[in-house]
């Protein structure tokens, strides 16, 4: 019984077993069977794919062959085009040819008969030469130079009358500039000016004052002059005295301190000294108070003390009865205001201009002109060169190095033009006005000459029979040139040539 226990199982193994191998073995044909049937599918489908490339591959084949067919024959059509055309071409240049070698046989048998035809006008032109030297009595020289003085005259009208053309259209535009930088400047200015000369004067309440300043045996206006370095001079003016001085500063303080004298009442030797002393130190701080009131007005800075004191000292200086420091202050501002007008340096412009007259203020004893001595004091105040040339340049005894120089040196003849701004003497007045005419007369086919104006304009006129139109203008434009080089003047001068031709007859 155990027996059969043992073998159910196994046999039943033994057919689990073989049954198994069975299905296996099934299995296996069916797999090789599927991948056989995928491989020849696979096999039908590459043939299938490779005839249709290489159907595609003859289709492309053909397409480029016939596009290389098609290119070539447009080539080809090109080419014949060309040769066309080059053949074309050169007809025409064999054309041309033929025409340019009868054009050229034309011209040589033209140049021959214009040679033989020049001989024959050459043999005319030779005796109707002869025939007019006999007939006007000149010779081919005289005639010539006379054709050639015409030619000349007329090069010369002609020249200036375009020199009269570029001259109105350049001071049309010109003066319109200059004049509105100028009024725009003069506009804004205010100028003022003093009468101071070298005398002063001083109002007495009374004749009896006089015997006072005079005192004992003259000892009070002796005291007075020594202490203040002036003249006093007591004469028969009423109830006046003048002080006369060179130096403004000892005139002013001599005036100051006389004036206080008379006010106080008391006039003795020590009072004199007193009263000169305390005057002294006042004038003294005027001075450095007016220097730097300019400076300030200015807006300048960083200058010395010794330079606002020379400044302030030109408080006191007349020129021509022109205040020498309104002058410069007036200067500055004009010089200023022409370097903002044209993109100038304006502060090195006004500072230029506020100290080129600052050597009249230096007290020294050198023989130098006040330019030198200026320049000689901004070297030591270590102002810059350009400074420097414009105070030695405001007078021309140097060449301006700058546009800031020429316009220190234009403003300054605008200050000093200015109606009113300055004096004359009458002697200096006639002599300016007798040189101004005397330069007129000493040209030739000059019969007046007036200086009028003020001696702002010089009219002249001029012989009708020796000077001509076109000659008067060169002629006023050499007395200018004459004027500028010989003479000094402030301003400008205006020259007016007349000519007129005058025709008188009388009737009996």
């Amino acid at each position: 019984m155990w027996i059969l226990y043992v073998l159910l199982p196994l046999a039943g193994l033994s057919l689990g077993w073989f049954i198994r191998w069975l299905y296996a073995r099934f299995q296996l044909t069916a797999s090789e069977q599927q991948a056989e049937r995928v491989k020849q599918d696979a096999i039908k489908e590459a043939e299938a794919k490779k005839k249709e490339i290489l159907l595609e591959a003859k289709e492309q084949v053909i397409r480029e062959r016939n596009q290389q067919e098609r290119e070539t024959r447009e080539r080809r059509a090109e080419l014949q085009r060309y040769e066309r055309r080059v053949m074309q071409k050169e007809e025409s240049l064999d054309k041309k040819t033929a025409q340019i070698d009868k054009t050229e046989q034309l011209l040589l048998d033209r140049e021959q008969a214009l040679q033989a035809r020049d001989d024959v006008l050459g043999q005319q032109e030779e005796r109707y030469r002869a025939e007019l030297e006999r007939i006007s009595g000149l010779s081919a020289e005289e005639a010539k130079a006379l054709i050639v003085g015409d030619l000349e005259n007329d090069a010369k009208h002609d020249a200036q009358a375009l020199i009269n053309k570029i001259e109105q259209e350049a001071n049309l535009s010109a003066e319109k500039k200059a004049r509105d930088i100028l009024i725009t400047t003069i506009q804004r200015l205010a100028t003022e000016v003093t009468g101071d000369v070298t005398v002063a004067t001083v109002t007495l309440p009374n004749d009896e004052m006089k015997g006072r300043i005079i005192g004992r045996e003259g000892r009070n206006i002796r005291t007075l002059e020594t202490l203040t370095g002036v003249d006093i001079i007591i004469d028969d003016t009423p109830e006046a005295v003048v002080i006369s001085c060179f130096d403004p500063v000892r005139r002013e303080i001599a005036k100051i301190a006389l004036e206080r004298l008379i006010t106080d009442g008391r006039i003795h030797p020590a009072r004199i000294e007193e009263i000169v002393s305390k005057v002294t130190k006042d004038i003294s701080q005027k001075i450095f108070e007016e220097g730097e009131k300019v400076l300030f007005d200015l807006g300048i800075h960083n200058i010395s003390q010794d330079a606002i004191r020379a400044l302030g000292r030109l408080y006191f200086r007349t020129s021509y009865g022109q205040n020498v420091l309104y002058h410069s202050k007036e200067v500055a501002v004009i010089a200023g205001s022409l370097a903002a007008e044209i993109g100038a340096n304006r502060d090195l412009a006004k500072r230029g201009a506020l100290l080129h007259d600052i050597g009249k203020g230096v007290e020294t004893d050198s023989d130098l002109n006040h330019a030198e001595i200026g320049m000689d004091m901004a070297r030591k105040m270590g102002e810059d060169p350009r400074i420097i040339n414009a105070i030695g340049s405001h007078h021309n005894d140097m060449e301006p190095s700058c546009i800031e120089s020429v316009l220190v040196q234009i403003a300054d003849a605008i200050s000093a033009a200015r109606p009113g701004a300055r004096k004359e003497t009458m002697d200096n007045y006639i002599k300016r006005l007798e040189n101004l005419e005397n330069v007129a007369t000493g040209f030739t086919g000059v019969d007046k000459a007036f200086a009028i104006q003020a001696g702002r304009e010089l009219r002249i006129i001029v012989n009708n029979d020796i000077i001509n139109d076109d000659q008067s203008k060169d002629l006023a434009k050499q007395i200018a040139k004459k004027i500028e080089s010989d003479l000094r003047y402030p301003g400008k001068i205006k020259v007016t040539i007349i000519r007129e031709t005058r025709i008188t007859e009388y009737a009996r």
